[in-house]
Formats: structure tokens, C-alpha cells, sequence
């Protein structure tokens, strides 16, 4: 069998989903960093609901670096694992202490409470830096290996996996698009194979037809 070029197969995704924004609605970076800490094993939808009273109260860094414990937990307590999640938001003001100060690459984002390779590299793609990795949400884990280009369920090894096969320019879109893809066509069940810019290459397609 021969193997699949995934660097031209994936380019009709890529084009249908570049540049398309990150579910969460955020204004600022300062925003997009607290909301993507605050929807990790969370919704977007639902994390979007209560972001404007939080940013009403929080507006920046700066005052977050101020929050109580208890003013934290007033506002997010409709957040999944709102007791972590309110002492990384305290921990991560007391360190960043302006929003001037958030950084952009991998290797510092990730060295701040509550973000992981994934969230680091949904920042970087939001602020347009160049890409360090590739997103691999819970729609990256499950589409990933349908469509063939990666196996098993480590999103770190799936990450890595693709990185091999993509090549490095287009790394800040390739995962948002088939988090996109998973989020819109690639259901659960029922995908819709005729919106789909992959099927041709894609492994379960195959199986199926």
C-alpha cells in the first residue's frame, strides 16, 4: 500500500479552516490565556457564557494579581475543577503581574500554572507566532486517528506524530483545522463524508466504502 502524503493531503483542510478564530471569544491575549486555562475539561460554550462578568471584575492582569480566593470562586464556580483552576489564574497573575509580560513561545508558556503543550500552542496560534507544535484537543485525539494520520489516544505522541508528516509552516493551522473538522463534519457518528476536504485520504472512509 502506499503511503499517504499527508503534507498535500491535508492542504484542502488547512485552506477551508485557515485563520478561522479559536471558538472561545476572547478580546486580548490576557483574556484568551485566562479562558483557555479556565476551559481545560470544560466547553468552550460554557466558559464563553461567564467570561464578560469575569473580565467586568478582572480586567486585566494587573487586578487578577489583586483577586481573592473567594472573589475567584464566586465567578467561576461554574467552571469544572474551579479550585485548581482559581489558584493557577493567582498563581500565573502573582508571576506574569502585567499583561504586557505574557510570553510567546513554548517553553516559558508552559512553564506557567495551568497551561500544557495544548494551550500553549492555541496562544501561539491566536497571536500569531510562529508555531512551536500543534494543537491536539480532545477533536485532534479523536479525528487524528480516524482520518489515519496518527495512532492511539497520548496527545503528545499524536502531536508529534503529525509533526513528522506536516510540514513545519503549516503546524500553527493544521490542528485547529482538524479540531474544526471534528467539531463540524467529522462527528462522533454519522460523519458527513461529502463535506469532507479529506475523505479521499482518509483511513475510516476507506473501511467504509
Amino acid at each position: 500500500m502506499a503511503k499517504t502524503d499527508w503534507a498535500s493531503a491535508m492542504k484542502p483542510l488547512i485552506t477551508k479552516y485557515k485563520g478561522k478564530p479559536h471558538p472561545l471569544e476572547y478580546k486580548n491575549l490576557y483574556q484568551l490565556v485566562v479562558m483557555v486555562i479556565l476551559s481545560a475539561q470544560d466547553s468552550d460554550k460554557n466558559i464563553n457564557k461567564l467570561a464578560p462578568d469575569f473580565f467586568k471584575v478582572f480586567p486585566d492582569m494587573k487586578s487578577l494579581a489583586k483577586a481573592s480566593e473567594a472573589e475567584l470562586f464566586k465567578l467561576i464556580s461554574k467552571v469544572r475543577n474551579f479550585g485548581n483552576k482559581t489558584k493557577w489564574l493567582m498563581e500565573l497573575a502573582s508571576k506574569v503581574k502585567d499583561d504586557k509580560n505574557i510570553p510567546l513561545t513554548m517553553e516559558a508558556l508552559t512553564q506557567l500554572p495551568g497551561i500544557g503543550r495544548k494551550s500553549a500552542n492555541v496562544i501561539m496560534r491566536s497571536a500569531g507566532v510562529k508555531a512551536e507544535g500543534i494543537i491536539v484537543d480532545l477533536h485532534v485525539v479523536r479525528v487524528a486517528p480516524r482520518i489515519g494520520i496518527a495512532t492511539g489516544t497520548d496527545p503528545k505522541k499524536i502531536e508529534k506524530q503529525i509533526m513528522e508528516v506536516i510540514p513545519e509552516k503549516d503546524w500553527g493551522e493544521i490542528g485547529m483545522a482538524i479540531s474544526f473538522l471534528g467539531r463540524e463534519i467529522c462527528r462522533p457518528t454519522h460523519p458527513q463524508h461529502h463535506d469532507c476536504p479529506v475523505s479521499k485520504s482518509c483511513a475510516y472512509f476507506k473501511s467504509q466504502h
